[in-house]
């Protein structure tokens, strides 16, 4: 065999024995369990957590003084931003299932009216006696007037800001020797800032008197580092690259942002006190929170009130320690 056939042979061989390897993952003929392959992965199911879910817990102990129910209705994405390969929105289209685990961490009796097609088609049949009466046998569902309960607030807005690149920043390089088999080296960074907005709005169910309105906006930070070598080694050259990229979950913004509204209107419409769950949001990942976590003072509470919503950027970042931002807290 000519040396050429043997290096053909070698490697025939070579991708065979990977293609084998390959092969005792997956199987074309299903096992006892019914599976092809066994999946990868064992992470666990856990908690879909923000910064304020601790903080609407704390609520719970005031909502539940106080039998107020509310419905959620329609929190749309008005951003009309789509994916390139039209394969979706760039945005969850979940906002108001969002809003509604908010109130159920703080406790809030809630009652459906965001999907009730299920509830009229029950409707539907027992006003044709078609459903049974478990009490009863033989008898059928009827149909009692105010069994429903009706509610007493609404939540209802969009999500109505989706700013790609709000700013930018990044820097390359590359070096090496000047000789054309000298080793040579590239590095790179950059990093990237944009937003999302909410836009929410309480409503009393009886009078349609908006009572309160809420508008958030959240920056997302993403990043990407690159580094890359090329050289010679002897008759051979090598050329090897190592990157990494970072987003911020963008849902996680949204979901968040949607906590933080729930949280300050839940805790105005049950007259919460000021300082009585506000501990846990005075952290730097909160930008309406004392960044040094000071207690809320009246001084800096009443600039905050007169100003913040205005001109929120003066609050935020200000190195003027006397204008601290503070949380909203106004007593009903």
């Amino acid at each position: 065999m000519t040396p050429r056939g043997r290096k053909f042979l070698f490697r025939s061989l070579a991708v065979a024995a990977v293609a084998l390897a390959l092969g005792g993952c997956v199987s074309p003929i299903p096992g006892e369990t019914g599976r092809y392959t066994l999946p990868i992965g064992g992470s666990p199911v856990i908690s879909n957590e923000t910064p304020y879910s601790s903080s609407l817990r704390c609520l719970g102990h005031y909502t539940t003084q106080r039998p107020l129910r509310i419905a959620v209705g329609q929190i749309a994405d008005y951003t009309g931003k789509n994916e390139s390969d039209n394969s979706g929105r760039k945005l969850t289209q979940g906002a108001a299932l969002m809003a509604m685990s908010a109130l159920a961490k703080a406790g809030v009796p809630m009652v459906e009216r965001f999907d009730t097609s299920v509830a009229e088609m029950e409707l539907k049949y027992a006003n044709n006696k078609l459903i049974g009466d478990e009490k009863a046998p033989g008898d059928f569902r009827k149909i009692m007037a105010g069994s429903i309960p009706g509610s007493d607030y609404y939540i209802v807005g969009g999500i109505t800001e989706l700013n790609f690149n709000v700013r930018s920043v990044g820097a390359s390089g590359d070096g090496g020797g000047v000789a054309s088999n000298a080793l040579k080296g590239t590095a790179g960074a950059s990093l990237y800032v944009m937003n999302v907005g909410i836009d929410l709005r309480l409503v009393d169910t009886n009078t349609l008197e908006v009572v309160d309105v809420i508008s958030y906006q959240k920056q997302i930070i993403g990043r990407q580092i690159s580094a890359g070598v090329f050289d010679f080694l002897g008759q051979t050259f090598f050329d090897a690259s190592l990157g990494e990229s970072a987003l911020e979950p963008i849902q996680l913004a949204v979901r968040s942002t949607i906590e933080r509204a729930v949280l300050e209107m839940t805790s105005r419409l049950y007259h919460a006190p000021q300082t009585s769950c506000g501990g846990t949001l005075n952290t730097d990942a909160d930008p309406l929170a004392d960044r040094h976590g000071n207690p809320t003072t009246a001084m800096n509470e009443e600039k905050y009130n007169e100003h913040a919503r205005q001109d929120p950027y003066r609050w935020v970042g200000n190195s003027d320690s006397a204008a601290e931002p503070v949380l909203r807290r106004e007593q009903q």
